[in-house]
């Protein structure tokens, strides 16, 4: 990464990062970028690929949203589609990614973080073990909550044919497939699955689907549970999983039902647990970091939130469409904070 010859003001190596980006999702991304266009130099720690939530969502996924509102860097999103796929998001985020030629450690997991404003120390392993360490005087901590789902913790949970992810409804064709849940996650897998062959039953704890379920998708699914084509058990739960049988617990009582797989899509979670490692507090019911609404500081001088983490555990609050415009947050703190002499060449 050539910065054009920019000229530390304290003195401190070029091999010190100005800016060091835990996440490279697309809030992440974006936080790169802003400081990297403001002359910053900025490296981005990813434990998978890049964008790696969105290479672990479902492979037909359709965004509920349009292309122009996950734009990041002010380059354009080309979709022939008014809601553009998994596929076309994960080819623009690269490309995004290539033409501002960002500086990303894909497959280094953060396993620890010291030292303090100006001068951290970022731990990291990659996937054969191997230590390294990065030097930075600011993080960002943009790690998002895909990867830690709300665990049922019941019988049977870790048994092999329970997913709480779901990805293709091929392999599941012929068979007796429950799914958990009653949001947008678990109303796409049960269409899904139903009309590729399986059959369904639908368990959820609420009286019917989530209100927040999209508009397009409600009444389809309602309508597959009215015609019979999808079993529903509403106010009812799971309570113990076998391997050929699952057992509900539903207002007429206990119910046992043939089953060959569970997807329990009952949500996800930030990982609160590294945030205190951190020594980012965390305030009220919600888990909600302490962090500066204009700057989105934490309580940890330095270190930055970014994306859906800023929100707890309320992860239906912030998305790619208003996580994006956190970098340029960071990124204007970053100036009045970070004084660096010269300007960065063809600026």
């Amino acid at each position: 990464m050539d910065l054009g010859g920019i000229a530390y003001a304290d003195g401190m190596s070029e091999s010190v990062f100005d800016l060091l980006v835990i996440g490279a999702g697309p809030t992440g991304l974006a936080c790169a970028i802003e400081a990297k266009k403001a002359g910053f130099r900025v490296v981005l720690v990813e434990k998978g690929c890049l964008c790696n939530s969105l290479f672990h969502y479902p492979a037909n996924m359709v965004f509920f949203t349009t292309p122009e509102l996950l734009e990041i860097g002010g380059i354009p999103f080309p979709s022939p589609n008014q809601k553009p796929t998994r596929n076309e998001a994960l080819q623009y985020y690269r490309q995004v990614a290539a033409h501002y030629g960002l500086d990303v450690r894909q497959y280094h997991r953060v396993i620890g973080v010291t030292g303090g404003d100006g001068d951290f120390r970022v731990g990291t392993e990659d996937r054969f073990g191997r230590g390294g360490e990065l030097q930075a005087r600011k993080l960002a901590v943009a790690t998002g909550y895909y990867d830690l789902p709300n665990y049922l913790e019941i019988p049977g949970e870790k048994l092999s044919k329970v997913h709480h992810y779901y990805d293709d409804p091929h392999p599941y064709a012929g068979m007796d497939v429950v799914v958990i849940g009653g949001k947008n996650s678990a109303a796409i897998a049960a269409l899904e699955l139903w009309r590729h062959g399986a059959r369904v039953t639908l368990v959820h704890r609420d009286s019917e689907m989530h209100r927040h379920v999209k508009y397009w998708i409600k009444p389809d699914i309602e309508n597959r549970i009215k015609n019979g084509e999808v079993t529903a058990y509403f106010n009812s739960r799971v309570v113990k999983i076998g391997l050929d049988t699952v057992i509900l617990e539903t207002p007429a009582g206990e119910v046992e039902l043939k089953n060959d797989f569970v997807f329990a899509l009952t949500g996800y979670h930030p990982d609160f647990g590294f945030l205190a490692g951190l020594g980012v507090k965390a305030e009220g019911p919600d888990r909600l970091p302490v962090c500066d609404a204009e700057t989105l500081e934490s309580n940890v001088p330095g270190i930055y939130l970014a994306g859906v983490i800023v929100a707890g555990a309320r992860t239906n609050e912030i998305f790619i469409e208003n996580g994006r415009f956190h970098g340029e947050q960071i990124a204007r703190d970053l100036r009045r904070k970070l004084k660096l002499v010269g300007v960065e060449s063809g600026e």
